[in-house]
């Protein structure tokens, strides 16, 4: 082109378009901020079981050193206080159809089978079957064993998630 025609047609420069806005975001923005907001609800919700757990099992271990500091109950009081703390710690954890209605020997059982590893069915805490109901203790019988044994198995189940 000669310039005098160029000059003639009065031709400007090329405009480029303006830089794209901030908002509306990208879909892959909102792909990306969808993933961190359901992360992060998932982390805090393990995050809220985890210190329910924990808070769970300081309060049942603090309940259980209320009974073994109570000098002046009866062995045979502390044995049913323990027990009812077992069965209470169960029927929170495990469904109540499974838990509720078993007694005996097949507590103690289904105690072996969620934590016990046989130590109350053929160890200290067989005691708790009917230790409770009994006029007096045999001297073999160490309320310390069994308390010891309670507070394994509360570790162990109150760390524990078990399906309802």
């Amino acid at each position: 082109m000669n310039p005098t025609l160029a000059d003639s047609l009065q031709l400007r420069d090329i405009h480029l378009p303006p830089p794209p806005g901030f908002w509306p975001p990208a879909p892959g923005w909102w792909l990306l901020a969808a993933i961190l907001l359901g992360a992060s609800v998932w982390l805090g919700i393990l995050l809220l079981r985890r210190v329910r757990r924990h808070r769970r099992q300081r309060h049942l271990l603090a309940l259980l050193a209320d009974i073994e500091r109570s000098p002046d109950e009866a062995p045979q009081q502390k044995l049913a206080q323990l027990s009812m703390l077992l069965r209470q710690l169960a029927l929170a954890l495990f469904p109540r159809r499974r838990v509720a209605a078993i007694t005996g020997s097949d507590w103690l059982h289904f105690l072996d089978s969620t934590g016990g590893n046989g130590r109350f069915a053929q160890g200290p805490g067989r005691v708790l079957a009917d230790g409770p109901y009994m006029r007096e203790l045999p001297r073999e019988i160490d309320v310390r064993a069994v308390t010891s044994l309670v507070r394994d198995w509360i570790r162990k189940n109150s760390r524990a998630r078990h399906g309802s």
